[in-house]
């Protein structure tokens, strides 16, 4: 899908298209949006701290009170609930716990299909909060289909359906070649594709952050935005936090901080800040709708290392993402970050590409934002401070769906109950850490430059791709 290197007169003729596109998140560019809760001053105590307001946060203080409608819960945000990469990323709510099924089986074998079980239980527990809560978040269960845009990725599509079908994983799953997959979506690049009919829903994210504040807030939650977490430390039978204008106390404490360095300071060597862009068009037209055929509005990503995701949101615009993944040296996260031209110029070409019926269209939303990503791609979990404490981390851009079990196994945690989930391989292992600088930056440099030669010679993986395989390490978005 993403030609080569682009012309001055390309140039020129794409990046028209973002001439007026405010680098700003459509979705968190809301005349809806809520206010902010105060902010914690002075002392409080509570059952339950939970750190961080994007799902991971959320889903833990709702979850907990629904559990135990006793319990106290207080919740901190350092910013606004939703800001950063909960209310700015696609929308994509996957049941997949493993960051995809390819990444799960080479990872877990044993348990891959109870982590599948356990996936779609959890993406069904999330439509059932959706209806229960009235979480007002276009909440559609559309599905996703995987294009390949190269022949070899097509091949390759086909090959893992057919091994999927025998391991007895291809359910609701269907292989579509160029015809079939150009009736779903009309792109003269797509040469095949993979249907998962069930196992992802569509929506707006920002909106679910919103909703699922609401929630809390309607259970009894004690919700202080703008009041980060500074400090943590033992406090009698409990632990303390240190905010700017008070603390809290608490019996246990979970931390849903994820990109941001954690409160536990042994785990931030396992996560490392990738930076991921985005654009969003005007709402399309009756007739361009018509050309692009998109009837069943489904998501879709392509097979390339450097892919897109794209959807349809509720108001017929596209969101058209990724491909770029940009690492910091240092692993710093920045706002200046947030905001990159020259991916926005590369993605519009890549759209065009993609879209050519689409010449005209214009994009008003370009954006960027860091998220968390570790050397396995799926999240990891534990404890620290005798089990007062609990962690999940690592979701690495799949994170709308899976941050809700990852709310289930930190309740677990510190309830000290051995569970089904807080048994299985995948919570009970951490992923190998980054090294530290030069020589993550060098790593991940490697990686990145390794992965778009194979991108660009039919999918071959070099030597030190083979050996990441080998090890089990990797880098993506």
């Amino acid at each position: 899908m993403a030609p080569g290197a682009m012309t001055h007169g390309n140039v020129n003729r794409w990046t028209k298209s973002l001439s007026d596109a405010q680098p700003v998140a459509y979705w968190l560019d809301d005349p809806g949006r809520p206010h902010p809760e105060p902010a914690l001053t002075g002392a409080e105590s509570c059952d339950l701290l939970v750190v961080g307001g994007g799902y991971s946060g959320l889903w833990t203080a709702l979850i907990a009170k629904e559990r135990d409608p006793h319990r106290d819960v207080v919740l901190v945000e350092g910013r606004e609930v939703g800001w950063a990469a909960s209310g700015r990323n696609g929308g994509f709510c996957a049941a997949s716990l493993t960051h995809g099924l390819a990444n799960g089986l080479a990872r877990w074998p044993d348990e891959i299909h109870r982590l599948q079980e356990l996936g779609a239980h959890n993406l069904d527990e999330i439509e059932k909060a959706v209806a229960r809560h009235s979480l007002d978040c276009d909440f559609e269960r559309t599905g996703e289909i995987d294009v390949a845009t190269e022949p070899h990725q097509a091949a390759e599509l086909r090959d893992w359906y057919e091994e999927l079908d025998r391991k007895g994983l291809a359910t609701g799953t269907e292989f579509l070649d160029a015809e079939a997959v150009r009736e779903q979506v009309a792109s003269p690049t797509f040469l095949a594709g993979l249907h998962d009919r069930t196992g992802v829903a569509m929506l707006n994210p920002a909106k679910l952050a919103w909703g699922l504040k609401r929630a809390c807030l309607r259970l009894g939650v004690r919700v202080h935005e703008h009041t980060p977490a500074l400090t943590l430390r033992p406090f009698g039978a409990g632990m303390a936090v240190r905010t700017p204008y008070g603390s809290v106390r608490a019996r246990r404490i979970a931390l849903g901080t994820n990109i941001f360095p954690s409160l536990v300071k042994r785990v931030r060597a396992y996560t490392v800040p990738v930076y991921d862009y985005a654009l969003m068009t005007e709402p399309l037209s009756a007739e361009q709708l018509s050309a692009v055929g998109w009837h069943n509005r489904q998501g879709l990503g392509d097979s390339a290392n450097q892919f897109h995701y794209f959807r349809l949101s509720a108001d017929n615009r596209i969101l058209w993402g990724g491909y770029d993944a940009i690492y910091p040296y240092g692993g710093r996260v920045r706002a200046e970050y947030d905001d990159r031209p020259e991916t926005y110029a590369k993605l519009a070409e890549h759209f065009f590409t993609c879209f050519p019926q689409l010449e005209g269209v214009r994009f008003t939303h370009a954006w960027g934002g860091a998220i968390d990503t570790c050397s396995r791609f799926s999240a990891f979990f534990g404890t620290a401070h005798g089990g007062r404490v609990a962690y999940a981390a690592g979701f690495t851009g799949l994170g709308v769906g899976a941050t809700r079990f990852g709310a289930d196994v930190m309740l677990d945690l510190l309830a000290g109950e051995r569970t089904e989930r807080t048994s299985l391989e995948m919570v009970r292992r951490k992923p190998l850490p980054f090294p530290p600088e030069p020589f993550a930056w060098t790593g991940i440099a490697l990686t990145k430059w390794s992965l778009a030669r194979a991108d660009a010679h039919g999918g071959r993986r070099n030597l030190w791709l083979k050996t990441m395989d080998r090890l089990g390490l990797g880098f993506d978005s």
